[in-house]
C-alpha cells in the first residue's frame, strides 16, 4: 500500500527527531531517510520540494562528516 503525503511527512518528521535526539546515528538516520524517499518515489508520487531540500542538506552534512572523520 502506498503512503500518502501526510504519512510520508510524518515518517520524515520521526527520522528528523531521531537525528536531533542522537546525532551519533546521523548516518543511520540518513540511510533510513534515503530508503523512505526511494519508497515514496517508487509509488510515482512527487517528493515535496521542502523534503527534497532536507534530503540534499542531509547528504551534504553526512559527506562533510565523512571527510572530517576520515584519516
Amino acid at each position: 500500500m502506498a503512503m500518502d503525503v501526510d504519512e510520508f511527512r510524518a515518517a520524515v518528521n520521526i527520522l528528523v527527531q531521531d537525528m536531533k535526539n542522537d546525532a551519533e546515528d546521523l548516518h543511520e538516520v540518513h540511510l533510513e531517510l534515503q530508503e523512505l524517499f526511494r519508497h515514496f518515489r517508487a509509488t510515482g508520487m512527487p517528493v515535496p520540494e521542502d523534503l527534497l531540500a532536507l534530503e540534499r542538506q542531509l547528504e551534504t552534512t553526512v559527506e562533510k562528516l565523512k571527510h572530517e572523520t576520515s584519516p
